[in-house]
């Protein structure tokens, strides 16, 4: 038998010449070069061990985990103590989703080498997917015991933490990763899902901030940004980061539905609700989409259909309180009240301390006389946003009624709008009858006005240095304070009154007074949560005035674009703009008109307070101010309310008001 050569010195230069120009251009990535070499060396040495490895490697690479695992096989059946090689047969096999096989290739690994890092790493990450927390956790720390730098077990250990329920440790071994490797792009990505888990919105936008800064283009990371974004109130940029994401080909139900979430934000309800239909067509069965849906609907005043996609919301997650409430509101609107009720009920059944069914509640018991409660309910409001944001923290208490404030100083202040500061400052003379010393704190465009009021010993705007005071109010929970029912509500008007000097000049500006003079405000404030439903727009509130013999002042300083086109026509309309500095002037103005038609706006709250007859359109189903089916108010003696019948049409109320207007002109 000849004995086998052995390899000459040359041909030994040559393998390791050829395995160092495979193995650099397999670090370049240029795989396809580097697997021809490697093959050129097997084909010549076909148990070349490394070779057959790093081929492995390779196939691994491109995602052929099948093949990678037939190559590392066969290296291992040259050589079977080889650690590296048994890690890599765990990563393969860990890839096909054969995971208790990957396990046992880890467990081969380190029992050649016990401190195979990478094998240690691994194998806490097949535990992991195995739902063995604690067993990953103990490899991972195994793995740091031998590599104390190693940053890839830090972040993996902070994703065993996390499911843990252990977060403040995850965050911590997060941190530790991007100690040792600052543009660490996974465990700055992780640690911004973390922190959005945990709510704290800031530190997640900054983490996904930095890991966008290294890799712009991943879709997942754009929209979980956009979560955070959306948390803060930037729910613009959130929509631009949810685009994104869609631009790289992102098409999840999951980013539809958030994205849908930052169109109502942004008030844009026709993109929201076509969101959420995206986001329904890829996840039929997914009740907040319908949820979200329903809102949108709701505020496109499509109010049937927002309730069947509430009802299908309930159906799909009958447990949840939010749906019942959501429903119930949908109810509420369509005024089937009593239905709207019982849904509130069921939200309490299941969440007795649900905030928003609350407030729900005060509003229908307001709507319907039950003023008591209802007062009682609307102090809910301060956990909901935006009265939660805006509520003033004093230290000083909150005046609740019962206690004595003679010789105390009450500050009274004003946390909604300016219709609601005008409808309830008349309880500022009240509050000065028990002897208090009344502070009334209002927005500056009120101030002036606001002097008016009987019993205020000083009205304060908002911003200013308050002075020293013993207890304090919001002005809308006076009426709790004050047990205000239907029947002790204080009505007598006027209880604000414009300033002579200011009158005088206005009826000058108005010229002659040779026809009666209408005051007109037909829309309110456009961020307004229910302006949609409230406003008209002038276009379409022009043919109230049609044929009627009068002089007409517009009352709006500010003006809509489309509004303005209008107006800009209309030489027949008096509009002074700008003119029109604070609300003392425009309660003026209003002093040397006949009549005022409004909607409900801050206008028609100011000429019920000043006495002067008032004319209100109202939506079909009103604030809850207005109460139900009568033409008066309890609150305003000089109002009359004009409401819109099921059709919800404008131009179905328009003629009415119009034939009124022209039998109230004629008569004067």
């Amino acid at each position: 038998m000849l004995e086998q050569a052995a390899p000459s010195q040359q041909s030994v230069l040559n393998l390791t010449s050829l395995l160092v120009e495979a193995f650099t251009s397999q670090q370049a990535g240029r795989l396809a070069e580097a697997e021809r070499i490697y093959r050129q060396i097997l084909a010549a040495h076909p148990g070349h061990l490394a070779s057959l490895y790093l081929l492995s490697v390779i196939s691994y690479q491109r995602g052929d985990y099948a093949q990678a695992l037939g190559q590392i096989d066969r290296a291992l059946d040259i050589n079977g103590d080889d650690s590296l090689a048994w890690n890599q047969r765990g990563l393969a096999l860990q890839r096909l989703k054969r995971l208790e096989e990957a396990l046992a290739s880890y467990d081969r690994a380190l029992a050649v080498w016990r401190d195979n890092h990478e094998a240690l790493c691994n194998r806490g990450a097949v535990l992991q997917e195995l739902n063995r927390f604690d067993e990953a956790l103990a490899s991972y720390d195994r793995a740091l015991a031998v590599r104390p730098h190693y940053a890839e077990a830090f972040c993996r250990r902070g994703a065993v933490l996390r499911q843990l329920k252990q977060p403040e440790e995850a965050l911590a071994s997060y941190d530790r990763a991007l100690a040792i490797q600052p543009d660490y792009v996974e465990a700055l990505s992780n640690r911004g899902d973390l922190l959005l888990e945990l709510k704290r919105f800031d530190e997640a936008l900054a983490s996904y901030d930095r890991a966008l800064a290294i890799a712009p283009d991943h879709a997942e990371r754009l929209c979980n940004r956009g979560i955070a974004l959306y948390e803060v109130k930037r729910p613009q940029e959130a929509l631009l980061s949810y685009d994104r994401a869609l631009a790289l080909g992102l098409d999840s139900a999951g980013l539809h539905y958030d994205r849908g979430n930052a169109l109502l934000a942004l008030k844009q309800f026709d993109e929201a609700l076509a969101s959420f239909e995206r986001a329904l067509a890829r996840s039929p069965d997914d009740a907040w989409a319908h949820c979200n849906r329903g809102i949108a609907l709701h505020e496109l005043t499509r109010v049937e259909e927002a309730l069947a996609s509430h009802e299908r919301a309930v159906a799909l997650r009958p447990d949840s309180a939010i749906t019942h409430h959501n429903r119930g509101v949908a109810l509420y609107k369509l005024k089937r009240l009593e239905e709207a009720m019982a849904s509130y009920e069921q939200a309490f059944a299941l969440q007795p301390d649900l905030p928003e069914a609350h407030y729900a509640e005060s509003h229908y018991r307001l709507l319907t006389g039950d003023l008591p409660l209802g007062w009682e309910k609307a102090e809910w409001r301060w956990k909901l946003e935006p009265f939660k944001s805006n509520k003033r923290n004093f230290v000083q208490p909150q005046w609740s009624g019962s206690q004595s404030i003679a010789g105390k100083t009450v500050l009274l202040h004003s946390a909604e709008g300016f219709g609601d500061a005008i409808q309830f400052c008349r309880y500022a003379p009240l509050v000065a009858a028990r002897g208090a010393r009344v502070i009334l704190e209002v927005l500056k465009p009120q101030q002036e006005l606001m002097r008016t009021l009987a019993g205020v010993t000083q009205v304060m705007a908002q911003g200013e240095p308050l002075p020293d005071f013993d207890l304090q109010c919001s002005l809308l929970s006076l009426p709790l304070a004050f047990g205000t029912r239907l029947a002790t509500i204080p009505a007598e008007t006027p209880y604000l009154r414009a300033a002579a000097s200011l009158a005088d000049g206005w009826n000058a500006r108005l010229g002659p007074r040779n026809r009666p003079r209408i005051g007109i405000a037909w829309s309110g404030n456009p961020i307004h949560d229910n302006d949609r439903n409230r406003s008209i727009g002038l276009r379409p509130f022009l043919p109230l005035l049609a044929g009627v013999d009068a002089a007409f002042v517009s009352l709006h300083r500010d003006v809509r674009a489309a509004d303005a086109a209008v107006l800009a026509e209309r030489s027949d309309i008096l509009h002074f703009g700008e003119e029109l500095t604070d609300y003392a002037d425009t309660a003026a103005l209003i002093s040397n008109l006949d009549l005022i038609v409004s909607v409900d706006t801050s206008v028609a709250h100011l000429a019920g307070a000043l006495a002067k007859p008032v004319w209100i359109l109202l939506p079909f189903m009103p604030d809850w101010r207005w109460l139900l089916d009568r033409d008066d108010s309890p609150w305003y003696p000089t109002a009359r309310l004009f409401r819109q019948d099921a059709t919800r049409a404008w131009d179905a109320l328009i003629p009415r008001v119009r034939a009124a207007l022209q039998e109230y002109v004629c008569g004067l």
